[in-house]
């Protein structure tokens, strides 16, 4: 069984990867969702969740998983440096060809970081991006959408869960073609056409 990893944060927001971790973490997805966040005290969410994570960024047990994905929700701890570990797990994923989807400020950070500036993408609009992460250079690649997937990333705006749920999914082959519809329906929409 592969894995996907969910990057926490203190503060992470925590409905930004919850449709899509339900869906994943279903015996019959064939995926397996673990968390991970720069160490392994509890993180607590937007919503005041606390969460243990499973494995610290300087660990080396998670290196050995079958991450399939890397998960990067938004919230309010991505500009905070202690933080900064992530891009080595971010970095570690794109080189072993695993994707890595980012929602709201984690776009940011990616931008911060240089991971954008090769791949179409979205963020929390172009300026924003460009006030938090000022040595970002990807403008001629990004895309005023929802949700963006080129290559390996998968990027959204905080105002489109359901758009990266829908992303991640297709991505990691959990849904496909009408099932994939039917489940984005139901879930922006709140009902399926007869």
């Amino acid at each position: 069984m592969k894995q996907v990893l969910v990057f926490l944060t203190d503060g992470f927001a925590d409905w930004e990867a919850g449709y899509v971790c339900s869906e994943l973490n279903q015996p019959q997805s064939g995926y397996e969702v673990k968390t991970i966040a720069v160490d392994r005290e509890p993180k607590t969410s937007m919503g005041g969740f606390k969460v243990l994570p499973d494995y610290a960024a300087g660990d080396e047990e998670w290196t050995k998983l079958d991450i399939a994905m890397l998960i990067v929700p938004g919230g309010t701890g991505w500009s905070e440096p202690v933080n900064e570990k992530a891009a080595d797990v971010i970095r570690y994923c794109l080189e072993r060809e695993a994707g890595v989807a980012a929602i709201c400020d984690a776009t940011t950070f990616l931008g911060r970081h240089g991971f954008l500036e090769q791949h179409k993408h979205t963020g929390n609009m172009l300026v924003n991006l460009k006030q938090g992460a000022p040595a970002y250079r990807g403008d001629a690649n990004y895309v005023d959408a929802q949700a963006v997937a080129d290559g390996p990333l998968i990027t959204a705006n905080g105002s489109a869960a359901v758009e990266f749920a829908k992303l991640i999914l297709e991505r990691l082959g959990v849904y496909q073609g009408e099932a994939l519809e039917q489940w984005y329906a139901i879930f922006k929409k709140g009902y399926i056409n007869a």
